[in-house]
C-alpha cells in the first residue's frame, strides 16, 4: 500500500473526527480509504449511464415498447456486468 498525505482545513477534519466517532471507524485512513472507494465507483456508475444513454438512447426510428423494453433490459445487463 503506498502513503498519500494530504492537508485538510480545521473545520472539515473536526467534522470528519465527529462521523468517525459516530460511526465507529477505527482510523482517519480507513474512513477516508471507505469515502474514496464509495466516490470512485460513483464516478464509473456516472461514466456507464453517460454511455449507455449515448448507446442505447439515440434511436431515431419508431420504436415499439417491446422493443425499447427490451432494449433497456440488454442495456442494464450489460452495466450490471461491467459494474461487477
Amino acid at each position: 500500500m503506498e502513503i498519500v498525505s494530504i492537508k485538510l482545513e480545521e473545520n472539515f477534519l473536526k467534522d470528519i473526527e465527529r462521523i468517525i466517532k459516530k460511526h465507529r471507524y477505527a482510523t482517519k485512513a480507513e474512513f477516508i480509504r471507505e469515502a474514496i472507494k464509495e466516490k470512485v465507483k460513483e464516478l464509473k456508475k456516472e461514466e456507464l449511464m453517460i454511455r449507455a444513454r449515448k448507446l442505447y438512447g439515440a434511436s431515431k426510428r419508431k420504436t415499439s415498447d417491446a422493443e425499447l423494453n427490451l432494449v433497456g433490459e440488454k442495456a442494464f445487463e450489460e452495466l450490471e456486468e461491467e459494474i461487477r
